[in-house]
């Protein structure tokens, strides 16, 4: 082996940081819904813009890769939308990027893979997030699923509507009632709504202009809150996927329209650039389940990552999970031996209350995650996790910059 060959086969792992992170105000889909008529890529772009706003430090030529998420990938959301946004964000042109899809975990997996480029070496600082615009492409428009998925019985019909896998995960967890879960979807908009008073979640949100037939507007706040959510309420609704189910509107996310954007950077290249240091990755792990029950994904992918960095859960201080489903949230914290209301968990509420814009959200629980830890120095380790459609799961383990042990 010639010596620059030595060289190049000795390059070893470095540090990944977490940067910042950005989202736009999430809204509710459809024609009435604040982005109605407001591009997918556009909001992507706003992110962008605003990430690098808020980050002086970083100059524009230095950000070597820009990775989006889209579930549907076509029209607004199409084109390579990690490389058009780039170019309309002011990036310079020398900028690549591309797109991914990983359903929800989409944002997550931008994030998970540009890190594993930093961590070997070959991008020093990239931008990282998702969008979805489910007004515009609603989940599935366009598929064409091969027959086979049925005929051949390689997943049960129930595991093409994410509804479904819900009440089969309630069937799976028969300790898991609707009073619980109801209970708990209660919980996250009361949660949502303290943070949303306190400030903390107008800080992660950029302001998008937005144009309806009435003309122009601003968006500002999350539309699909819905503050005062009774038990009483929750307990009138239907349950549109089984007769005398449990899975509601009330106790799922919503179908909405949003886009997040975080930067990533080596640990050292963070320290040349001035850059802050929101948290750093500890491990990341994916692992497929039943997609009939894709809710229960988070469980196995938590118990990898775990078996992987030599952790325990008792080490995790903070989790941010995706909130799809209240039974899915509640699958996790009963494997794990966890309460219904740790406060642990979800400490702003969770796409129950705020909304889950499918591929954008894996940024979403960065964010809080890493502003979270600023205010929580006795907290050394948190978890972002969520379940992914077609049965799988995805989690990432991050260490607190500010802890302190003697907190």
């Amino acid at each position: 082996m010639s010596e620059q060959s030595s060289s190049a086969a000795a390059s070893s792992a470095r540090g990944v940081v977490f940067v910042d992170g950005i989202r736009t105000p999430f809204g509710k889909a459809g024609p009435k819904g604040m982005y109605a008529d407001t591009r997918a890529d556009d909001l992507v772009v706003k992110s962008i813009r605003e990430l690098l706003r808020r980050n002086p430090e970083l100059p524009p030529e230095r950000v070597d890769e820009v990775g989006i998420a889209a579930t549907t990938q076509t029209g607004d959301q199409g084109l390579t939308i990690g490389r058009t946004s780039a170019l309309f964000a002011g990036l310079p042109q020398s900028v690549p990027g591309f797109a991914v899809d990983r359903m929800c975990a989409g944002a997550m997996t931008a994030v998970t893979t540009t890190a594993s480029g930093i961590g070997f070496g070959q991008y020093d600082v990239v931008i990282a997030g998702g969008v979805e615009h489910m007004g515009r492409h609603p989940m599935g428009e366009g598929v064409d699923p091969n027959p086979r998925f049925l005929a051949d019985r390689l997943v049960d019909p129930s595991a093409l509507v994410m509804g479904n896998t819900a009440e089969n995960l309630h069937d799976r967890y028969p300790s898991i009632t609707k009073d619980r879960t109801d209970a708990y979807a209660v919980a996250s908009q009361e949660k949502y709504d303290a943070a949303k008073r306190a400030g903390l979640i107008g800080e992660t949100l950029v302001p998008v202009a937005t144009k309806s037939a009435a003309g122009w507007g601003l968006a500002t706040e999350d539309e699909p809150p819905r503050p005062g959510t009774t038990l009483e309420n929750l307990a009138a609704l239907k349950t549109p996927f089984r007769p005398a189910g449990r899975v509601t509107a009330g106790n799922a996310a919503g179908l909405n329209d949003g886009a997040t954007a975080a930067i990533l950077a080596g640990e050292d290249t963070a320290a040349e650039l001035g850059l802050k240091v929101g948290m750093r990755m500890v491990g990341f792990a994916f692992a497929g389940v039943d997609p009939a029950v894709m809710g229960v994904g988070p469980v196995p992918a938590t118990e990898k990552l775990l078996a992987r960095t030599g952790l325990s859960i008792g080490d995790i201080g903070l989790f941010e999970i995706n909130e799809a489903f209240a039974v899915q949230v509640l699958a996790f914290t009963e494997h794990f031996g966890i309460a219904d209301d740790d406060a642990r968990v979800n400490q702003w509420g969770g796409a129950i209350a705020c909304g889950h814009p499918l591929a954008s959200s894996g940024v979403r629980l960065m964010t809080q995650l890493s502003r979270q830890f600023a205010t929580r120095p006795d907290v050394r380790y948190g978890l972002t996790t969520m379940c992914i459609g077609l049965g799988m799961g995805g989690s990432v383990i991050w260490e607190n910059p500010n802890f302190d042990g003697s907190k």
